[in-house]
């Protein structure tokens, strides 16, 4: 079974984690708390963002690729509102396996753990936004 994806509603949730992160880590926000704690030096040169937001943008598509797809699994198992069953499943998706991850290696690293919080919390919210996108959306599409 390949599971129907709304790639309108993909190409939506992944720009939105570039809003998402930019206004989470933005100075005013918690931008500073994680320059300090995470030890990042802004050179102020906008050219040394442009590899990073690369690589965030191409993760970001295979993560709400994968959210899409999960969430029409689940609601073609589970039925009930599809809404619903993408928020429920992005939650689940985030806990197995991006906070576990970041925690496990936040802690070999010893990363201080307001970092690890921060960065999970920027995960979820990230999440919850494109499982919401995705979710309105609906399965089918284009």
């Amino acid at each position: 079974m390949i599971p129907e994806i709304n790639i309108w509603a993909v190409l939506v949730a992944t720009l939105s984690t570039m809003v998402v992160g930019t206004i989470w880590y933005t100075p005013k926000v918690f931008g500073n708390y994680w320059m300090r704690v995470a030890k990042v030096d802004v050179s102020g040169d906008s050219r040394d963002a442009v590899k990073p937001i690369l690589i965030t943008v191409v993760v970001s598509l295979i993560s709400a690729w994968v959210l899409a797809g999960s969430a029409a699994i689940a609601q073609d198992f589970y039925g009930g509102n599809f809404l619903v069953n993408t928020l429920i499943t992005a939650v689940i998706l985030w806990a197995g396996f991006t906070a576990s991850r970041f925690i496990t290696h936040d802690a070999f690293e010893g990363r201080p753990a307001g970092l690890t919080l921060l960065n999970c919390a920027h995960e979820l919210v990230t999440y919850l936004v494109m499982a919401l996108i995705i979710g309105l959306f609906g399965i089918s599409g284009a």
